[in-house]
């Protein structure tokens, strides 16, 4: 069976009676206030970091010899006693010999960081300046810093042992000085200008070749403008005491320079007015104020001189005097073997200059002499012809100090220079307290031949005939009559007595006899004795003042 379904139609749809949609825009997110104080947080850590790492100065690090004094943390850098940096760790070099400080300055430092600059550790020293670092006793070390002129930047130094005396900016001039030998110079060494304390010794070190020291002295202004070309500078450490004819003299810089050593420096007085030496300018640094002030010869010719006698107390630098005018030094003193004579004999070698004699012309005019001049040679010839010799003699008998003079001897031995040898050997002739010796020693062999024993035996013939000769006229007087022959008899009989006295005076083992004995026995011990102190005044000329020291036990 067929089923149809009949549709019928069907009511409007309920969605039709809903309402169109319409579109909503999204919403926009907002910042919920819990997140800001995180972020604000960030921000201001951000910052800080930022400003911190801006703030933050460069690091540099310095190597010390020992870590005394440091601490990380604490340690401070100073310059000028104002605050620059900071110690932030310190530890041992890889090869455990030093130890590295790495230090944290100010952000406005970087300028300092050159080449020359210096540090060194600041504690409280006793030196010869005096006593520095006292103010570290209750503050603690710091490392003090100066600043360097070099253009040339560097973040890495190497510590001063040792503080500096002079620091930069310090108005003055700094000069360089040679020497062969120190002495008891050390850095902070005073030094002294007419006896005025205007500088400082700053440093020294050994010549590469080890044969002399450079020192280095700074003069404070406005004193560094008396330093010129022609300034002379000599030790003026300790006592300076001289002997001479002119009396016993001591002198001194200053107290200070007896016991720290000091350096004094002047001009010639008859030295022309010149500028200031300039920066870093060379001078020789003499061992006393008589070299320093010496004229300096520019012009020096060698001679040779031979000597027999003792040279005891001659040294090298004693000078050649002609009649009170120094014409030349002593620059070696040798010995060697003379084959001619079979002896030793003792070579001088000396710098005479010719420039202080002076070669005289028949119109009155003079010119210096120079070193291989003709007239020279012509000269020093009519010398030696006339007597012109070198001879040794006593400059100082309390110290037996030795110096060369030249002079005329007439009648020294004629001889000639040889002006082909080279030196030229100037004769010499044996010194006076040679010739007080052997004149001294002559007196002594004579009176030690005096036969004294021969003019005793002597004396008693003599006084024997003179007995036999009286009794005979004592005989011929017997036989005369009256007063004559008594009176003449008596006296016979006055000088028999006597000569019989005599005989028995002069008869073997009398007191006479004895005591004449005695005395060519005194005779000799002296002659001997004489002799012995000839040969000790020989060694020892300087006893004459002060005596023959006591022999230690």
């Amino acid at each position: 069976m067929t089923q149809s379904t009949d549709t019928a139609p069907l009511g409007p749809d309920p969605l039709d009676r809903l309402p169109e949609a319409k579109e909503d825009p999204p919403k926009k997110r907002t910042l919920q206030l819990v997140w800001i104080i995180p972020i604000v947080a960030a921000l201001i850590g951000g910052w800080l970091a930022v400003k911190a790492v801006l703030d933050r100065g460069p690091e540099i690090t310095i190597t010390f010899r020992t870590a005394e004094g440091i601490e990380a943390g604490k340690t401070k850098l100073k310059y000028k006693d104002v605050d620059i940096g900071l110690v932030k760790s310190v530890a041992l070099s890889p090869d455990r010999k030093y130890v590295i400080a790495k230090a944290e300055l100010a952000k406005d430092t970087g300028n300092m960081l050159v080449k020359d600059t210096r540090f060194w550790i600041v504690s409280p020293r006793v030196g010869v300046g005096g006593i520095s670092g006292l103010d570290t006793l209750l503050s603690g070390a710091y490392i003090g810093v100066d600043i360097g002129k070099s253009q040339e930047k560097q973040h890495s130094f190497t510590a001063l042992e040792v503080p500096p005396i002079i620091t930069s900016g310090l108005p003055g001039r700094q000069f360089v000085l040679n020497t062969k030998e120190i002495g008891s110079l050390d850095v902070g060494s005073p030094i002294y200008y007419r006896r005025i304390l205007v500088g400082q010794v700053i440093g020294y070190q050994l010549n590469p070749n080890g044969k002399g020291v450079t020192m280095k002295a700074f003069v404070n202004a406005p004193y560094e403008k008396y330093v010129t070309p022609n300034t002379r500078f000599w030790q003026a450490s300790g006592l300076d005491v001289s002997l001479d004819a002119n009396g016993f003299r001591v002198r001194t810089e200053s107290l200070a320079s007896i016991v720290a050593g000091g350096i004094a420096f002047q001009e010639p007085d008859d030295s022309s007015q010149l500028a200031p030496a300039p920066e870093n300018t060379a001078f020789r640094l003499f061992s006393d104020r008589v070299l320093a002030m010496k004229t300096p010869e520019a012009d020096a010719e060698a001679f040779l001189m031979y000597f027999q006698e003792s040279l005891r107390g001659l040294s090298v630098g004693a000078p050649i005097d002609f009649r009170g005018i120094i014409v030349g030094e002593v620059k070696s003193i040798n010995l060697e073997y003379d084959p001619k004579a079979k002896n030793l004999r003792f070579p001088v070698e000396v710098l005479i200059y010719p420039s202080r004699l002076k070669a005289r012309y028949r119109k009155g005019a003079s010119a210096p002499m120079e070193a291989g001049d003709p007239n020279h040679h012509k000269v020093m010839n009519a010398l030696i012809e006339h007597g012109f010799r070198a001879q040794m003699r006593t400059g100082n008998l309390l110290t037996g100090q030795l110096y060369i003079a030249l002079d005329f001897f007439p009648n020294a031995t004629k001889t000639k220079m040889n002006w082909n040898d080279s030196p030229v050997v100037i004769p010499t002739t044996p010194g006076s307290f040679g010739d007080m010796q052997n004149a001294a020693a002559s007196i002594l062999k004579k009176v030690d031949n005096i036969p004294f024993e021969g003019i005793s035996q002597d004396l008693r013939k003599a006084l024997q005939n003179l007995d036999g000769t009286i009794d005979r006229a004592n005989k011929l007087v017997e036989r005369l009559d009256g007063d004559v022959a008594t009176e003449a008899a008596r006296t016979l009989s006055q000088a028999k007595a006597t000569l019989a006295t005599a005989q028995q005076v002069m008869a073997d083992g009398s007191p006479l006899q004895q005591n004449m004995g005695n005395t060519l026995k005194e005779v000799s011990r002296a002659a001997e004795s004489l002799r012995n102190l000839t040969d000790y005044l020989e060694r020892h000329p300087e006893s004459l003042l002060r005596g023959k020291p006591e022999e230690k036990p």
